[in-house]
């Protein structure tokens, strides 16, 4: 069973058509798609609280930001009373979702699925309401499943639609194998939605194929099918591509609060309205104020930046933590200091002390690649000189090393 189930005994009462639009208005904010509008404008009309579902297959321990856009549009629909239905994929975990993959995903055991789950549970509860959270594992139900259910549920898709499915498609055209397994994970995931009779489905626009099988799965079983939503994918601090902890333009929701202050921090303005937009709590109408604000010129949008800096903090360590983020960063790049927590690397002197070297061990830089161009674009200083030249090992000695204006080591090289 659930580890809770909050589906109250509540009757239903019809909502009117200007209920049913306010709720609608806060669904809308920063979605990317819905399937479809009519649908879900009826289903909330019947004043009943909605089974709003989101599966997480805890595939990595740590959240960012860029997970927290479909967990803030959960917090809206749990605000608005209806159920939230936290599901984790602790059986399609172990499987890998093939979306967007251009090969196939290496296998989890369930030691590691259930480990990350259990690091999932205690993050998503800084953004949803614990009392208003059904926690929920799809094992619960496949692996109650034997092969002839499997085959039985085979049965309800074709494999002309499975191959419509552009990253199937591409890698059947270029030759790259495809498991069988693979097929199965969306089928999986759809029979999620029909286990739960759930009325909503929300995700990332990558798993648009995914929540579309769940609907036409439920049809399949006799059920009314469930909206779907989907949610943008935001992007990271480079402001190009989506926000990942593997090309290290991330902000994790764990990090220490002065990380998070200063990461924000290094977004552009312009990408600022999109984070506002997806992450915080703020009014719609209060941010577009804000942001004609700017654009004539009548608010400096550093201030504007570090608000939603503040609120980001606040939300995930504390009002406190956050106004001692936000006095460090003030103290730091007014003055050209160095923040209390930077890091400190330790090398030898030789390879390991070039900036290539020790850019990409700190993690200051994704990659040795991109320590170099971050150099060759005059982002790097040692001990407030401009340094140039990123293959050069740094004697021994002690060095505050600054990459662009935001990242901070401080770096010991040993004979």
């Amino acid at each position: 069973m659930p580890e809770k189930d909050i589906s109250a005994a509540r009757k239903a009462s019809p909502l009117s058509r200007e209920e049913v639009d306010a709720q609608m208005a806060l669904i809308r904010r920063g979605i990317a798609e819905m399937v479809s509008e009519d649908e879900l404008r009826g289903k909330i009309a019947r004043g009943r609280p909605l089974r709003v579902k989101v599966g997480f297959d805890p595939t990595a321990p740590d959240l960012h930001l860029g997970h927290t856009v479909v967990l803030q549009k959960m917090r809206h629909f749990q605000q608005l009373g209806h159920e939230i239905i936290f599901l984790i994929g602790d059986f399609t975990g172990t499987i890998g979702d093939p979306s967007g993959r251009s090969d196939t995903r290496p296998h989890l055991t369930r030691e590691q699925v259930l480990a990350n789950a259990e690091s999932y549970k205690e993050q998503v509860f800084k953004i949803l309401d614990p009392e208003k959270t059904v926690v929920d594992f799809n094992s619960r139900w496949m692996n109650r499943m034997n092969a002839a259910d499997v085959i039985r549920l085979a049965s309800r898709y074709t494999v002309a639609r499975l191959m419509g499915r552009d990253d199937f498609a591409r890698r059947f055209q270029n030759n790259i194998p495809i498991s069988v397994h693979e097929f199965l994970y969306p089928l999986a995931q759809g029979y999620d939605s029909v286990a739960l009779k759930a009325d909503v489905e929300m995700g990332g626009t990558d798993q648009t194929f995914n929540l579309l099988v769940g609907r036409h799965l439920q049809t399949q079983y006799g059920q009314e099918p469930q909206c779907v939503i989907t949610l943008p994918l935001l992007e990271g601090l480079d402001g190009l591509k989506k926000m990942s902890k593997s090309l290290g333009n991330y902000i994790g929701i764990d990090e220490p609060p002065a990380q998070i202050f200063g990461k924000t921090m290094s977004v552009s303005d312009s990408l600022m309205w999109r984070y506002y937009e997806l992450l915080s709590d703020r009014d719609m109408h209060e941010i577009e104020s804000l942001r004609r604000e700017v654009e004539h010129g009548r608010i400096n949008p550093k201030e504007v930046k570090e608000s939603l800096a503040f609120e980001l903090a606040a939300r995930y360590h504390g009002r406190e933590a956050a106004e001692e983020a936000r006095r460090e960063f003030n103290s730091v790049f007014s003055r050209g200091g160095m923040p209390e927590d930077t890091p400190v690397l330790v090398c030898r002197r030789g390879e390991a002390s070039a900036p290539v070297a020790f850019l990409s061990a700190s993690g200051l830089a994704a990659s040795r690649g991109e320590a170099r161009r971050l150099v060759a674009q005059n982002a790097l200083s040692v001990n407030e000189e401009l340094c140039s030249d990123p293959l050069s090992p740094l004697p021994a000695g002690e060095y505050d090393i600054k990459l662009g204006k935001k990242r901070f080591l401080k770096l010991r090289v040993s004979d």
